[in-house]
């Protein structure tokens, strides 16, 4: 039997079905099983990206969008990494980079982002009075995933069947793509090699000003959802990228060395949470240091405000070494305590 992309009122139809208290987990698991054996396409994700998107709730982050950015990876790579996207957000966040930071809690690691940030004493659920005040003051917001998607309550338990299962859907990847502030700007790790061209695909359809997907192959089987020295990076652009980047990105790659991925092992959000303070004040691991800067270095270039990565990295190095982060952080968690 022939195997048929879905089109747009197709992928809508289904996202209706998919949330609709009346379809069995059963069937919404079947289906979303043989979507994914057939091969979810660009314009499917986007399809599916778009219908999610307008059933989330408005942050009322408009005059803020054009110039933020996600820094976020699509997760189920099984590496077991630290929160190296967080980390990164709250570096661009205290070099005055607007961040709007979409996350849930962890289904395939020990600590999501929305763990750790908990953890950090940032709540998942502020007023949106609050997180103006964060936005003008921190420069950042998280929005969590549940809180602005209440449509996702009826998709959640086949997600987790799945997830426990090892399977996966689309949803291990429109999640990225559906961030309630609509940011202008991603820098958006995926799981897979075999996504990295696709999903960039998909952020051109949906679209974004600028943005740029990656994965790091660590071996034929393994890999992860971020940048890192510790791999090879596969990268594509979307929007407006200038692809000439790309040669500057490998000569720092170059640059930075090789290293060890172990270093970059993280736990539960506690854990993960000791381990943000260290970085932050100066004391991460080498190869952790390396993999948060070149993550932060990149999400400068994204957004403009570096000429090419090797400055991006410089200024995050520094800013990690002179304290201002950790500064950002203190001044963060005494804001969302006011």
């Amino acid at each position: 039997m022939a195997k048929i992309d879905l089109d747009e009122d197709q992928c809508r139809t289904a996202g209706q079905a998919l949330i609709a208290e009346e379809v069995s987990v059963s069937t919404k698991k079947s289906f979303l099983a043989g979507l994914h054996e057939k091969g979810e396409r660009p314009a499917e994700v986007a399809g599916f990206a778009r219908f999610f998107r307008e059933l989330a709730l408005n942050p009322g982050l408009d005059a803020y969008a054009s110039d933020a950015i996600d820094v976020v990876g699509t997760g189920g790579d099984r590496s077991g990494s630290f929160n190296v996207s967080t980390a990164s957000s709250f570096i661009l966040a205290s070099l005055g980079i607007p961040v709007f930071k979409h996350g849930n809690r962890s289904i395939t690691s020990r600590s999501g982002s929305a763990d750790v940030l908990e953890a950090l004493g940032i709540p998942l659920n502020a007023e949106p009075e609050v997180l103006l005040g964060s936005m003008e003051r921190l420069n950042f917001v998280f929005l969590f995933a549940p809180a602005y998607h209440p449509a996702f309550k009826a998709v959640m338990p086949v997600r987790r069947e799945l997830a426990a299962e090892g399977r996966k859907s689309v949803f291990n990847i429109i999640g990225p793509l559906i961030n309630p502030g609509r940011p202008a700007h991603q820098l958006l790790g995926v799981f897979s090699p075999a996504w990295v061209r696709p999903l960039a695909e998909t952020l051109d359809a949906i679209p974004v000003k600028r943005g740029l997907v990656v994965h790091c192959r660590l071996s034929e089987h393994s890999g992860m959802d971020e940048f890192s020295h510790v791999g090879t990076n596969i990268v594509a652009g979307a929007g407006d990228w200038d692809e000439s980047h790309e040669s500057g990105l490998r000569s720092l790659l170059d640059a930075v060395g090789t290293g060890d991925v172990r270093a970059l092992a993280g736990g539960d959000a506690q854990e993960n949470m000791r381990m943000m303070h260290e970085l932050l004040n100066g004391r991460g691991s080498v190869d952790l240091v390396k993999t948060v800067c070149l993550n932060a270095g990149v999400g400068l270039l994204v957004v403009g405000k570096v000429k090419d990565a090797n400055e991006g990295y410089t200024r995050v190095e520094r800013a990690l070494q002179d304290g201002s982060v950790a500064d950002w952080l203190k001044e963060a968690q005494s804001f969302y305590r006011s």
